[in-house]
């Protein structure tokens, strides 16, 4: 006979409220982004305006009531609840607009849903194709497979770390903190998450370096020979892929010269930047988030650029108005009037958290200010975040998308991050040091005999830096310096005799 035993099961769970999610999703976004976002609640809220209206206002505001003006003149102020105006404020307020019922208020002010059209009109911009970004294209994709939360947010958190070219140059046992699951996720599922990212469209995206990227994408590839050839060639000998060297190619793999050229041909037509198909159209121009500078005591400081700023404000008048004549039917200004809160709440917390970042940021690196990228020190989310009294995920975000204008160029707030590598004598060294001495080190090496990476690996070596020969390649393509036999090549064209 079967028995039925009930059990209760008590577990503790972290879940995101739908707001919450949006705030992170903003938090993620760049200023530019961020600032389109901001400038479309403006559009359609009511209590929102910009902090410059129209010159006619400096009038309204004068015929206003004091306390009016004063809830009226603070900008930014994020979720502060203004004052309850007087009954002789409010009466004066209702008075300049004597003749109108409340609604015939909202709706002459253009707070009806279609605002400044006619219903019918068709605008061109209706027929206009909208851009997909990279990340939001992915993110679309994993939203049709059936995964778990769990296995959903580690791939989003991959998504979320590639770069514009679609690699992830973060190395993915730094990512298992940011993913932001509990427990914290182990470097097995960190790899299964980016299987089905390489799995996603366009093919290549999610790889670590080119030869993953083509790799990932000899599906395209037909005949089962050539593809075999092809993810030989680009696994083993990409330097000579790179430096069009068919012969010895040819010589390696013991096939004809015609066959591995017909290959190389084929190799080339596949994609090493695979993001860049998400925006073929769109050029982007860096706009610097936070601005670094030395004062007069020789002190390093950043604040943040008032260009990428959202001056934006809630008009106090409209909001305490209708919290006075607050009724049934005006639920939905009751939520346009929450979002307007929620908005500028958004504006003070993330540029507030950004600015703490760079502060932070400055305070660790400030001799890579005052001496370039050999001064560079180690330095991980876990530190900063410490220091701000954040989450780790949180500055990851932050520092995604976000520019740093200094006197020696701007920099992506990532660039200010990366592992520790220990010397011969002990000490530590980042690889952001590693590669301006390997930018050094080419750009001193003869014209006539260039250093091969081996070379290269030696001389760090000499300097006590233990750097093994394909970190030192991976750091020459990150450079965008081209392998030894492309230089040599460049340099007899450049020099004939």
């Amino acid at each position: 006979m079967m028995s039925m035993d009930v059990r209760t099961d008590q577990r503790q769970t972290q879940t995101l409220s739908p707001r919450l999610q949006h705030a992170v999703r903003l938090l993620q976004m760049s200023s530019q982004d961020f600032g389109t976002v901001v400038r479309d609640v403006l559009g359609r809220n009511p209590f929102l305006e910009t902090e410059d209206e129209d010159p006619s206002d400096e009038h309204a505001e004068a015929d206003a009531p004091q306390g009016a003006q004063g809830a009226q003149g603070d900008v930014y102020d994020g979720p502060q609840e203004a004052d309850d105006m007087g009954e002789r404020e409010l009466a004066q307020t209702v008075h300049e607009h004597a003749g109108e019922s409340d609604r015939d208020l909202w709706l002459a002010d253009g707070l009806s849903p279609a605002r400044g059209s006619h219903d019918g009109d068709v605008s061109a911009l209706d027929f206009m194709v909208a851009e997909t970004s990279l990340n939001a294209h992915l993110h679309l994709q994993l939203g049709t497979l059936p995964l778990s939360e769990r296995d959903r947010a580690l791939a989003g958190a991959l998504v979320e770390s590639l770069d514009d070219d679609g690699y992830l140059r973060t190395p993915l046992s730094d990512l298992r903190e940011v993913a932001g699951v509990q427990p914290v996720a182990s470097l097995e599922e960190m790899q299964v998450a980016l299987k089905r990212v390489q799995a996603l469209d366009p093919a290549g995206v999610g790889a670590r370096d080119v030869a993953e990227c083509l790799t990932l994408q000899m599906a395209q590839i037909e005949c089962p020979r050539m593809r075999g050839m092809a993810r030989e060639i680009v696994t083993d000998h990409l330097d000579r892929l790179a430096a069009r060297d068919v012969a010895a190619l040819a010589r390696t793999l013991g096939q004809s010269l015609s066959e591995v050229e017909a290959v190389c041909d084929r190799i080339r037509h596949l994609d090493p930047r695979p993001g860049w198909r998400m925006s073929p159209s769109r050029v982007s121009y860096v706009v610097p988030d936070v601005i670094v500078r030395k004062d007069r005591r020789g002190v390093w400081s950043a604040q943040l650029n008032p260009a990428i700023v959202p001056r934006v404000r809630v008009n106090e008048v409209y909001a305490q108005l209708f919290q006075r004549h607050r009724c049934a039917e005006n639920a939905e200004m009751g939520a346009h009037l929450q979002e307007a809160r929620w908005t500028m709440r958004n504006v003070e917390q993330r540029f507030s958290t950004i600015l703490d970042v760079a502060q932070a940021i400055v305070r660790r690196q400030r001799h890579f200010f005052e001496y370039g990228a050999m001064a560079m020190k180690p330095l991980g989310l876990r530190e900063i975040a410490e220091e701000v009294g954040v989450h780790e995920s949180t500055v990851s975000r932050v520092t995604n998308n976000k520019y740093m204008a200094t006197p020696g160029g701007v920099y992506e707030l990532k660039h200010f991050f990366s592992r520790a590598m220990v010397s011969a004598n002990g000490s530590a060294c980042s690889g952001t040091a590693i590669r301006g001495l390997i930018h050094d080190i080419i750009g001193a090496e003869s014209a006539e005999q260039p250093l091969s990476d081996a070379e290269i690996t030696r001389q760090l070596a000499q300097q006590g830096l233990k750097v093994a020969r394909r970190t030192v390649t991976k750091y020459r393509q990150m450079l965008r310096i081209e392998a030894v036999g492309r230089r040599k090549r460049h340099d007899a064209a450049a020099n004939p005799a």
